[in-house]
């Protein structure tokens, strides 16, 4: 099957020639941080599955395991693209929502990690969810 993602500007595209080895959701500080949300949906790939299509940046922080953790980004628009952790360098976690939207809608997230920074809200469910944005 494989999967496909792009950043908002479509200037970085990607291929992987892989199935996900995990679907998650990531409620580490960073992940926060970098997404501006609550969490990022993460999809674990094997990096050397991984084809990058145009210029990005990267920028390095000191990771729980005290290596580099590097989080690549599209330079022009800023989409978060993946993170890129040297402590496990066969893999890197894709941003789950720069997947193709074909490719979003298969994913199954199957775990939750740093879920001692899983902000308390969001362990609640809400009755009324939103399908778009409220009027």
């Amino acid at each position: 099957m494989g999967l496909s993602g792009h950043c908002l500007c479509g200037a970085v595209k990607y291929t992987v020639d892989a199935e996900p080895l995990i679907v998650g959701y990531d409620h580490c500080d960073d992940c926060q941080r970098q997404s501006g949300s609550t969490y990022s949906l993460v999809v674990v790939v094997p990096k050397d599955k991984l084809k990058i299509d145009g210029t990005t940046k990267s920028y390095a922080s000191k990771g729980s395991s005290g290596q580099p953790v590097h989080r690549v980004f599209c330079p022009e628009c800023g989409s978060p693209i993946a993170h890129d952790p040297e402590a496990a360098p066969p893999i890197i976690a894709l941003k789950g929502g720069t997947l193709s939207t074909e490719d979003k809608k298969k994913l199954k997230p199957d775990t939750e990690i740093w879920s001692v920074s899983k902000l308390p809200f969001c362990q609640e469910h809400l009755e009324k969810p939103f399908q778009h944005m409220p009027e």
